[in-house]
C-alpha cells in the first residue's frame, strides 16, 4: 500500500516537471516559422490590425509598415488617418490676413457713426468763415510783447524814458520778428536800435534769425545785417546772440541772457544781463572797439494777470574802453546806478 502511494506520487511530480518543456517545445516551430515567414513574398500577409493600448495615446503610435511584396496593392492603416479630412480650412492668403489692400469688409464700423454724423469743418460747431484748427504749422498768428516799458532815475539827474519790445507774425517755423530798443530824454531820442529779422525754428527752444538792424539817435544813423539764435537754454535762461556786419567794415555783438525766478505765482524777480561789442571804433556815436557797454538789472514784478505785471527795479549800467573815454569827455558818467518803474504787457 504504501508502495503504490509512493509510485503515484512519482508519476504526478514527473507529469508536473514535462509540462513546461511540452509548452515550450510546441511553441518553438511557430515562433520560428514566423521569423523566416518574411523569407517568401508569396506567404507574406499583412500584420493584423489590434487595438490601440490607450485610446488616449493612439495618435501617438506608428502607423504600421506595409510588405514590401508587390502582390499586395493596399497599404494598410489606423482607421482614424484612412480618409483625408474633408472639413479642413482652406489656408488664408497674406492680403486676406492683414487687410491691407483689400476693400473694409462687410461687418466693419462706420467711423462717423459715433458723431452723429458731424464731420470736421462742417456741421452745427463749426463756425462759418473760420478753418479747420489742424496740428500743423499751416496757420498764422501774432504777439506784441512790450517786455520793457519804464522811466528811468538816476542820482545824476539824467531822466528818461526806456522801451524794449519785440513782435512777430508767421507761422510756427517761420515768421517775421520785430525787435526794437531805446531811450528817450527831454523829448530827444538818444539811443535806438530797431531790427526786422526772419525767424525759423531750429529746434523746439531755439530760433535762428536773419535780417537787419538799423541804429538812430545821437550821431551819425548806422546800417546793419544781422544774423543770431534765440531761445531757451537749459534750466530756462531766456539768450538772445546776434551778430551785425556794417559799412566801413563795422562789426558787432550783442548778447542778452534773462531768467524768471518765481516767488509766488504772481510775484516774480528777474534778473537780466547785456552786453554789446563792437569791431573798431566809432567816435561820432561814442562807441570804443572791444566790450563798449554792459548793464545787469534787477527787475520785481506782480502780475495780475499773465498778460499785464507791473515791476519796479534796480540796474547798474557801465561804458567800457574807448566808449568811457567819449563819454568823460562829454562830460557824462562813464557807470552809473539806475531806479526803475514800469510795466510789461503783451497781447
Amino acid at each position: 500500500m504504501k508502495k503504490t502511494h509512493l509510485t503515484i506520487l512519482t508519476l504526478a511530480l514527473a507529469a508536473c516537471a514535462a509540462l513546461p518543456a511540452q509548452a515550450q517545445s510546441s511553441s518553438g516551430p511557430t515562433q520560428d516559422h514566423a521569423a523566416h515567414q518574411h523569407g517568401s513574398a508569396a506567404d507574406a500577409a499583412p500584420p493584423a490590425a489590434t487595438a490601440p493600448l490607450h485610446t488616449g495615446h493612439d495618435e501617438f503610435l506608428p502607423s504600421p509598415s506595409p510588405s514590401p511584396s508587390p502582390s499586395h496593392n493596399h497599404t494598410p492603416t489606423r482607421p482614424d488617418t484612412a480618409q483625408p479630412a474633408t472639413d479642413v480650412m482652406a489656408p488664408m492668403a497674406h492680403g486676406d490676413a492683414d487687410g491691407q489692400g483689400n476693400s473694409a469688409p462687410l461687418d466693419a464700423r462706420d467711423p462717423n457713426a459715433y458723431s452723429d454724423g458731424l464731420v470736421r469743418g462742417a456741421g452745427i460747431y463749426a463756425i462759418p468763415g473760420v478753418p479747420a484748427l489742424r496740428l500743423a504749422d499751416e496757420h498764422r498768428f501774432g504777439a506784441l510783447m512790450l517786455d520793457r516799458l519804464e522811466r528811468v532815475h538816476t542820482r545824476g539827474g539824467g531822466n528818461a524814458t526806456a522801451y524794449d519790445l519785440q513782435a512777430w507774425y508767421g507761422r510756427d517755423f517761420d515768421k517775421a520778428v520785430l525787435k526794437a530798443e531805446g531811450e528817450v530824454a527831454g523829448g530827444t531820442l538818444h539811443d535806438a536800435r530797431t531790427e526786422l529779422l526772419w525767424g525759423h525754428a531750429i529746434t523746439p527752444y531755439w530760433d535762428t534769425e536773419l535780417g537787419v538792424r538799423y541804429d538812430a539817435g545821437t550821431g551819425p544813423d548806422r546800417g546793419w545785417l544781422a544774423f543770431g539764435v534765440q531761445g531757451l537754454a537749459p534750466y530756462w535762461f531766456h539768450v538772445e546772440a546776434t551778430a551785425y556786419l556794417g559799412d566801413g567794415g563795422r562789426s558787432a555783438l550783442r548778447l542778452a541772457t534773462s531768467y524768471e525766478l518765481l516767488l509766488t505765482q504772481k510775484l516774480i524777480l528777474q534778473p537780466r544781463a547785456e552786453a554789446q561789442l563792437y569791431g573798431k571804433n566809432d567816435p561820432a556815436r561814442a562807441i570804443g572797439s572791444g566790450l563798449s557797454h554792459a548793464t545787469l538789472g534787477l527787475r520785481l514784478r506782480y502780475e495780475f494777470n499773465r498778460q499785464f505785471a507791473p515791476y519796479l527795479g534796480v540796474e547798474r549800467t557801465g561804458s567800457f574802453g574807448r566808449s568811457a573815454d567819449y563819454l568823460r569827455a562829454e562830460g557824462a558818467r562813464a557807470q552809473q546806478t539806475r531806479w526803475l518803474a514800469g510795466v510789461r504787457f503783451w497781447f
